[in-house]
């Protein structure tokens, strides 16, 4: 087979159906384009996970002298109360699953508070005597989480203890229905650009068909007959692929890199250039497989008839 023979009838086929070829570089784009941004969703999510999981902590809240949830009874908790909590924290069992725990006293609570809500106008109403203090518990396993839970909930003067990470997870709820949307889209969007190289595909061989009909005539087989459509597809996909893999970079650079990264403060947390270039091949991957898969069903469906 001479490929010079079987590009140049390729490349007749992509002039002759300039118009079906651009819609499909256009789908193909869109839908990979999709496609990436749902990969670097699922990167990014992850990446957040396994930072703020190992990072988070247990929360053990002390009574102050306006609870009355948990064991408080509208005192604030006694020295000797507080001591009693961090003594179980590093004694049997828990020494074992603690890390490090860090007491903040209700007035290092109330410099924090104010620090964080300085905007608020309810922070001005707050005081020291109105907070109680916290335990920060930092676990050598997150996971493990419910055994302080257990073992410190009922202990006299603790108002709450609460796992952080509970507060993340709406976060990663949120992100992750955003990542399934950009997927479904993106499912749909391939479907409908194979079902349009597919028929490109077709409207090219009828357009052709008297050709079709010579050549098979003078003996030539079906593969010689085969590839230049395949190709056609392919080398469509192709460009549309490119495109999508460019369009990923161009995102992550100029926004996530730029624009994102300047508006949370940083990019440490944040999927990169080098992220989005190895999207770039996988998109590629796709296109050109799904072009040809669906280019040779609709050709060998063809030649059948």
């Amino acid at each position: 087979m001479r490929l010079g023979l079987v590009l140049g009838e390729a490349f007749s086929g992509l002039r002759r159906n300039a118009s079906m070829v651009v819609s499909v570089v256009l789908v193909t784009f869109i839908s990979l384009t999709f496609v990436g941004i749902a990969i670097l969703l699922q990167t990014q999510i992850q990446s957040m996970r396994e930072y703020w999981y190992d990072r988070s902590q247990v929360a053990i809240y002390f009574c102050s002298v306006v609870d009355e949830t948990g064991n408080c009874v509208q005192a604030a908790a006694t020295d000797e109360e507080i001591a009693a909590v961090q003594a179980e924290l590093v004694g049997d069992p828990l020494i074992d699953y603690v890390e490090q725990a860090e007491f903040l006293t209700p007035q290092e609570v109330y410099e924090t508070t104010r620090e964080l809500y300085a905007d608020n106008p309810i922070a001005n109403f707050l005081s020291p005597d109105l907070l109680g203090g916290i335990i920060r518990v930092t676990l050598y396993n997150p996971a493990d989480a419910d055994v302080v839970i257990e073992s410190i909930s009922g202990f006299a003067g603790v108002q709450s203890v609460e796992d952080q990470r509970a507060y993340l997870e709406p976060i990663f709820a949120l992100l992750g229905a955003a990542s399934a949307a950009a997927i479904g889209v993106a499912v749909l969007m391939l479907v409908a650009a194979v079902l349009l190289i597919a028929t490109t595909i077709r409207l090219s061989a009828f357009s052709r068909r008297r050709e079709l009909g010579i050549m098979r005539l003078v003996g030539a087989s079906n593969r010689f007959i085969e590839t230049p459509f395949i190709l056609e597809g392919v080398l469509a996909a192709l460009v549309g692929s490119l495109l999508a893999g460019g369009a990923v970079v161009a995102i992550v650079q100029f926004f996530v890199t730029g624009t994102l990264s300047d508006a949370v403060g940083g990019a440490s947390l944040l999927v990169g250039i080098d992220d989005a270039i190895g999207v770039a091949p996988i998109l590629v991957g796709i296109g050109v497989v799904l072009a040809g898969l669906s280019a040779s069903v609709a050709i060998r469906r063809y030649l059948k008839v």
